[in-house]
Formats: structure tokens, C-alpha cells, sequence
């Protein structure tokens, strides 16, 4: 029941070892505790008076409340421990996250992964609490009890004995079946959590093409499947709980008439009989308290599973390498690359980049502009070819010292939940009042400071204040202009969901931004090539033409023919 990820954990033998001994203790405290309440009631029974046990009273009392000292002992420990792994596994995740980069997140799924980081680690935390308490328990306490069955009656203890087995079995039969459900509601709950988190993005897009309705039925039904795994799981759990429960009052019962059959025949004294009767529930107690919380130990497993499978995702060997900032002397060279998705090439070329200079990067949608801009980046690993970073040979380009040289503006930037403020100056805090507002007249953002309620301090970001997708692209804009140190710009279509007009005055204000810095400029829209200093025109993965823009159109290459196509003109 326990997953090998857990006893992976930072210090969980220790942690096992000392909940052992609570577990000896406690079970020593349930033997006291039957001991003293029994000679109490076999004296009262004889004719005796209380006041001469008064002893015993007050021990069952000390006993009764030492024992769920231990119990609170317990629990604060692994409150403590079971937070404390808590915190240290979503550092990992999130820091695995942002080493291995956009990559996993498409691949997990974005509504997944937030899931994975919230819910998950609390489901984790519970797992941990419940799956060392209850295991623990119910490996030691059982079995001290059943030996003092023993001592006090064979016949008792033998049949404790051999029901205890049955109902192990009896559990694992319903806990296959109980993890087969668990796991097809998680994977519901994946699904319902990656299409709700989409369908929340493209909320805009559905209402303006009147899909919103359609993909509300889908999500519905998606939350339908969800929820006929999870009470499908629940009638397992109920189950299991209902069959422990009937088997172990069985037991019990079992053991209690035999008892009783014996008092009245004078074959076993009340001392020992009442004494087996009081610890026969005890006996039991630790495996229906596992069983009560098994279907959340399963939901803290699964979630442990997926974490565990996302920390063991290969990622990129960063190499530690002491970069200068690029400038017109710097160089990178990549030979024979090739990039592979789900081992298929998506992308092979060779490529050579000196000094500050605009390249540009264009070719049909699915061509693999997206791709390069993804391995310049450092967030891809070639299969095979050769990198030079200044003429040393790389793995590849997660470079701690390259990736803090770039400014990224994709299609869609983000807009953190802070101030307009804050925004702007997200990867500049230093930034004074002046640079700020010299950032907002050169990003065009004046109009929308002067409507904002609270100026340059008005909340952003899900919940506040909604932008326009020209809105967002001035902000990543600004932010860029801010950042002076920052000598390489990679574009990913930043215009390429804006209407022609907002596109053509942010260009103007784009370009500037460009001056004295290595620029990747990846899109498909043809009136931004004229001001590239290279184009790199890409077809199925590979650079089928390099050149000026007016090297490329005298040539009339596949570059000529693009631009024919894009245009839908007959003279390029």
C-alpha cells in the first residue's frame, strides 16, 4: 500500500522508527488500560467496594489519557513531517517545471499541472499523514494485543488469529478493485481539469464564433464521466467499509458468545473472559481505521504517482558557462541539428549567427518556426548536430548565462495578477518612476494609464482589470524597453492574433526596440521581412533559403513562391 516514493522522502525511516515506538507505547496503553478496567469490574462484580480500587481507577484514567497523549504526540509529528515534505515536493515540482520549461506543461497539460501544484500536494500531504499512522499501527498494535489474548485465553486467540488473514485478503481483493476505479477517476479529473482550464482561455474565441454553448455540453459531460468514476470509487469504498465492518463485529460477537458459553459452564473465570472481550474490538481497530481512510490514501497516491512521474521526466544537461554579454563580436553555430517530438524529426538544420543583427523567421503554419525559437531558447534538447556558444561546444542552449541574455515575446504574453506597475517592471524592480513612464510612452500605453482608475498602481491580472491583446503585447513591449541589459529579443508571432491596424502602429514601435541587439523574429506575416537584416525561410522542419529580402525575391525560390502564396498575388 505504500508507494516506493514515500520512503524516498528526506528522513521517512526516522520518522518510521519513532512512530514505531508510539505504536509499541500506545499498544502497551490499550493492555494497561484493559487490565486496570477489568479488575476493576471482576472486584465490583465479587461483592467488593470502589473505594479499594481507587488505584486502579485512577490508573485506567492516567492510562486512558496517556494513550491519547501518544495519539496527539502522533499526529503533530506527522502534521510537522507531512507538511514539511509537503512544501519540499512542490519545490521540486515547480522548480522542475521551470529547469525543463514550456515542454512539460504542454505535455502534462496546463489545467493538469496547476491541479498537480494545488490539489495534488494536498492530497500528498494527507497520503503521507494517514499511510505512515495507519501502516504503522496496524503492523505492531494487532499483534502485542493478540499475544495477551493469548495469554489470558488460546481458543480466543486462535480464532482472532485466523479471521484477521481473512479480512486482510478480503481487503486486497476490494483495494485492486478500489485502485482500478481510483485511477479512472484521476484520469477523469486530469481531463476535466486540462478541458475546463482550455475552454476558460478560448473563452473569447467560442463567444464570438457562438461555440461557447457546444463547449459547455462538453464540459458538462466531461464532469459527468468525472463524476460517475468518483461514485463508482465511493460504492467500492462504502463497500469495503460495510464488509470490514459486519466481518469484525462478526469476529467479535464469535468470540464473545464463546466466552459467555464458557462463564456459565465455569470453564474460564471472569477476569481473563472480560478481559479478551475488551481488547477483541481493539485488536481490530487499527486495520478498520486503515480501511476508513484507504480511498484517501488512494487519492493521495495517485498523486503521488503523477508528481513522482513528472520529477523522473528527463531534462536537458545545463551546462555552466561563463558567457559575456552578446555583442557584435559573439557568435553561435549549430551543425546537423535535429529535434525530435515523440521521436519523430520536427526540425534539422544548420545554422550560423554572428553579432547584432534582425533575423527573421518565416514559413507556414506547422513549418517548425515555433520549434526553433523553442531551442535557441534552451527549452529543447537535439538529438544529434553540434552547438558552438562562441566557439565552445554546448550541449545544448539551457545556458544559465545564455537564457538571462533573452527577452521573449510570444502570441500571447502574460499579464501577472499585480499592479500595472508591477507588470512592467516585472523582470526590471529597479526601475525608477522615469523609467517606468519613459517605457509607457514609448510602448503607446498612455491612453491606458489615463483610463485606469488608479493609474500606473491598478490591479492587473485574472479577476482585475481585462486587457486587449494590443494592450498585452505593448506591456511585454515596455517590458523589453526597460530591460536594457538584455542583448537578444526572440518573437514567437507576437502579432499574430492583432487586427492589421494595431499590428502596424505596434510594429513602429517595435522596431526601435530591435536597434543594436540579436533579434529572432519568427512569423508569418510578410511585411515584417523588409526589415530583417536575414531571413531564414523554413519548410517541414528544414532552412530551405537564407538571404536578404532582396536577395530572396530576386530569386525567386521557395521564398518568391511563399510570398505569391501568402499574398495571393500572381507578381510578388
Amino acid at each position: 500500500m505504500i508507494d516506493k516514493a514515500v520512503m524516498a522522502l528526506p528522513n521517512s525511516k526516522k520518522v518510521m522508527g519513532m512512530l514505531a515506538g508510539l505504536a509499541v507505547l500506545q499498544a502497551l496503553f490499550v493492555i494497561g488500560q484493559t487490565y486496570m478496567l477489568t479488575s476493576v469490574i471482576t472486584h465490583l462484580w465479587s461483592g467488593g467496594f470502589i473505594t479499594s480500587q481507587l488505584f486502579e481507577v485512577a490508573g485506567f484514567f492516567v492510562i486512558f489519557s496517556a494513550r491519547h497523549g501518544v495519539t496527539f504526540l502522533r499526529d503533530k509529528l506527522l502534521d510537522h513531517y507531512a507538511a514539511e515534505q509537503a512544501s519540499y515536493l512542490r519545490k521540486q515540482l515547480l522548480e522542475k517545471i521551470f529547469r525543463v520549461g514550456p515542454k512539460i506543461v504542454q505535455k502534462q497539460g496546463s489545467g493538469n499541472m496547476t491541479t498537480m501544484a494545488l490539489d495534488g500536494i494536498e492530497q500528498v500531504e494527507n497520503y503521507i499523514h494517514l499511510i505512515f499512522s495507519k501502516m504503522m499501527n496496524m503492523m505492531i498494535i494487532p499483534w502485542l494485543i493478540l499475544a495477551v489474548v493469548f495469554y489470558f485465553d488460546t481458543q480466543s486467540g486462535v480464532i482472532l488469529l485466523l479471521i484477521f488473514p481473512l479480512i486482510i485478503i478480503f481487503m486486497i481483493i476490494l483495494g485492486y478493485a478500489a485502485q482500478t476505479k481510483a485511477n479512472k477517476q484521476y484520469k477523469a479529473f486530469q481531463l476535466l481539469s486540462n478541458h475546463f482550464i482550455d475552454s476558460l482561455r478560448g473563452i473569447d474565441t467560442l463567444k464570438m464564433f457562438g461555440l461557447s454553448k457546444k463547449y459547455g455540453k462538453s464540459i458538462y459531460n466531461t464532469s459527468e464521466e468525472f463524476r460517475k468514476s468518483t461514485m463508482s470509487t465511493l460504492k467500492i469504498g462504502i463497500l469495503s467499509t460495510f464488509a470490514l465492518d459486519f466481518f469484525t463485529t462478526l469476529a467479535v460477537a464469535i468470540v464473545a458468545v464463546l466466552l459467555g458459553l464458557r462463564l456459565i459452564n465455569g470453564v474460564l473465570p471472569l477476569f481473563p473472559a472480560l478481559a479478551v472481550l475488551i481488547l477483541a474490538p481493539e485488536y481490530f481497530l487499527p486495520v478498520r481505521e486503515f480501511a476508513n481512510d484507504y480511498h484517501a490514501t488512494l487519492d493521495g497516491k495517485n498523486a503521488m504517482r503523477a508528481i513522482d512521474q513528472v520529477l523522473k521526466e528527463p531534462e536537458m544537461q545545463q551546462e555552466s558557462l561563463d558567457l559575456p554579454t552578446w555583442d557584435e563580436n559573439s557568435c553561435l553555430s549549430m551543425e546537423n541539428l535535429t529535434v525530435s517530438y515523440e521521436n519523430k524529426p520536427v526540425l534539422s538544420l544548420d545554422l550560423s549567427v554572428k553579432g547584432l543583427k534582425k533575423i527573421g523567421i518565416i514559413g507556414m503554419s506547422g513549418s517548425g518556426k515555433s520549434t526553433l525559437i523553442n531551442t535557441l531558447s534552451g527549452f529543447l534538447q537535439p538529438e544529434q548536430g553540434k552547438v558552438e556558444l562562441n566557439d565552445q561546444e554546448v550541449a545544448n542552449l539551457a545556458i544559465e548565462q545564455w537564457q538571462k541574455q533573452l527577452i521573449y515575446i510570444p502570441q500571447d504574453p502574460y499579464v501577472f495578477q499585480l499592479s500595472l506597475r508591477d507588470n512592467l517592471a516585472f523582470y526590471t524592480p529597479e526601475a525608477t518612476e522615469t523609467d517606468v513612464l519613459e517605457a509607457v510612452r514609448v510602448a503607446g500605453l498612455d491612453e491606458l494609464v489615463a483610463e485606469l482608475p488608479l493609474g500606473l498602481d491598478t490591479p492587473l491580472g485574472s479577476g482585475a482589470r481585462s486587457l486587449s491583446g494590443g494592450q498585452a503585447q505593448r506591456i511585454a513591449l515596455a517590458r523589453a524597453f526597460l530591460d536594457k541589459k538584455r542583448k537578444i529579443l526572440m518573437f514567437d508571432e507576437p502579432t499574430a492574433h492583432l487586427d492589421i491596424e494595431t499590428e502596424v502602429e505596434l510594429k513602429e514601435r517595435m522596431l526601435p526596440l530591435m536597434e543594436d541587439r540579436l533579434v529572432f523574429f519568427a512569423t508569418h506575416r510578410l511585411h515584417w521581412m523588409r526589415q530583417m537584416d536575414e531571413i531564414i525561410v523554413i519548410d517541414d522542419g528544414e532552412i530551405v533559403e537564407t538571404g536578404t529580402f532582396t536577395q530572396l525575391s530576386a530569386k525567386k525560390g521557395y521564398f518568391y513562391r511563399l510570398a505569391q502564396q501568402m499574398r495571393g498575388e500572381e507578381d510578388a
